[in-house]
């Protein structure tokens, strides 16, 4: 069954299947994966610094809605570190690359835990990664914790949804710490 895209998408499925090529990845992969094109944000709004030093940005309804989470979750007790927000395809092409390289994994194995260039929801701006701030690494470990534990019973009163549970239907492995605003 052929997909007819929209002139704008069809420019960016270019752009996507240059890092594609470039990292190896089969040409059926959202197919098999059940994956949306996920179309990169434009507008951005400050949303806070990892523990690393990097800055993060969501689009501005999904930052509105991280802050106000964030302040519910601070009113609970709940302490929240924020590992990872907006990310570009460029970016995402990088790490696959980079994993690849330093961990000397293959494509298959970093595709199960991150999505292509092109598919993944930190592209849209509106995902987060969560960690606990005693603890932040994106680990499964992650949903034995209080604030797991908060997300799971709060987070879709502020318009965040788990992305990957277990047994996904994108044979993405099982991320607790990986939410997205659904607007």
């Amino acid at each position: 069954m052929e997909i007819t895209l929209p002139a704008k998408e069809k420019k960016y499925l270019k752009y996507v299947t240059k890092f594609h090529k470039q990292l190896g990845i089969s040409e059926d992969y959202a197919v098999k994966r059940n994956l949306k094109l996920q179309i990169e944000a434009k507008k951005f709004v400050y949303v806070g610094m990892e523990p690393r030093g990097r800055d993060h940005f969501l689009t501005p309804n999904a930052g509105k809605a991280w802050n106000k989470l964030l302040k519910s979750a601070k009113k609970d007790k709940i302490a929240l570190c924020l590992i990872s927000g907006f990310r570009s395809v460029e970016r995402q092409a990088f790490l696959i690359d980079e994993i690849i390289k330093k961990k000397q994994q293959t494509i298959e194995q970093v595709l199960q835990r991150l999505a292509a260039p092109g598919y993944s929801e930190h592209h849209t701006g509106r995902a987060v990664d969560l960690a606990d701030p005693s603890d932040p690494f994106l680990e499964e470990r992650f949903e034995h914790t209080e604030a797991f534990k908060w997300l799971v019973k709060y987070a879709s009163d502020f318009g965040f949804k788990l992305s990957y549970p277990r047994e996904n239907k994108n044979n993405i492995i099982y991320e607790p710490w990986h939410w997205c605003f659904v607007e």
